[in-house]
């Protein structure tokens, strides 16, 4: 699964501890979910799309592996 954490960070300027923080786990939850090596629950997800005033698929994209 790919996601545009890292662009919708980047739009809205905020950092990796900043998400961390909002959404309320470890910069380490935030790096690994950006880089696709943790794939987050569903509430998870929810959470950071409302962060970015987004919908869930359009932050989290489903590969055709998955």
């Amino acid at each position: 699964m790919k996601n545009s954490i890292r662009i919708e960070r980047a739009v809205k300027n905020i950092t990796q501890a900043e998400l961390a923080e909002l959404i309320n786990v470890s910069r380490q939850s935030v790096i690994a979910i950006e880089s696709a090596k943790y794939i987050p629950s569903t509430v998870l997800a929810i959470k950071i799309a409302n962060v970015f005033n987004k919908n869930v698929e359009d932050i989290f994209i489903l590969e055709d592996n998955d």
